[in-house]
């Protein structure tokens, strides 16, 4: 009972603390300002999330994860069932969707931080730190995706992971969603045909 209600309180103070950054900002996120909106001690909030550095890096892994805790990519269901998948064309269009579902948590958050992260080495290296590893899990993709040997003849590896991981990011989801109003439906859709038709080689008739 003691843990259920820790983690029911790591998820209040989680809640609090990223509708304080969305719509408030970065700097209006102190920790006292999210003790008193999850209606908890400021002791609570530094025992269930640590300090602010350790809360934003919270917020930014639960937004991809879609639960109160950061999970390694390989655990995450959609990684499992784009691992299952027998075709590269089913293969995209999973993550293609997995990323307009992530994109519609974690870009308002992506938003919020944005100009903080250039006037804050904290930020910065947070921020650079997830590219670095959305690289990286790239690569993986990208290998997944060319042995199934329906990649086009003349795409590396290399290159594969790097079309996929500058369309993958948060920023590339706003400018169509929030900018020119997409629906996350139909950005998931175009990313899906996008990704096929710039990596895939064409299907002989």
């Amino acid at each position: 009972m003691r843990q259920e209600s820790a983690l029911q309180t790591r998820h209040v103070i989680l809640e609090a603390a990223a509708r304080l950054l969305v719509e408030d900002g970065y700097g209006a996120m102190t920790m006292q300002a999210v003790a008193a909106a999850a209606g908890v001690a400021l002791d609570t909030v530094y025992t269930a999330v640590g300090r602010k550095p350790v809360l934003v890096r919270l917020l930014i892994e639960t937004a991809i994860s879609g639960i109160d805790e950061a999970t390694p990519a390989p655990e995450r269901q959609y990684v499992r069932e784009i691992q299952a998948a027998p075709t590269a064309r089913q293969k995209l269009a999973l993550y293609a969707n997995a990323v307009s579902i992530i994109h519609q948590r974690l870009a308002p958050i992506v938003r919020a931080l944005r100009d903080a992260a250039a006037h804050d080495a904290d930020l910065a290296t947070l921020w650079k730190d997830i590219a670095e590893r959305r690289a990286r899990n790239m690569t993986i993709f990208a290998k997944g995706l060319a042995a199934t040997g329906e990649l086009r003849a003349e795409l590396t590896v290399e290159r594969t992971s790097d079309v996929l991981w500058s369309m993958n990011a948060p920023d590339f989801y706003m400018l169509l969603v929030d900018e020119r109003g997409w629906t996350p439906e139909e950005f998931a859709t175009w990313l899906s045909d996008a990704w096929a038709r710039l990596l895939l080689a064409k299907e002989t008739p």
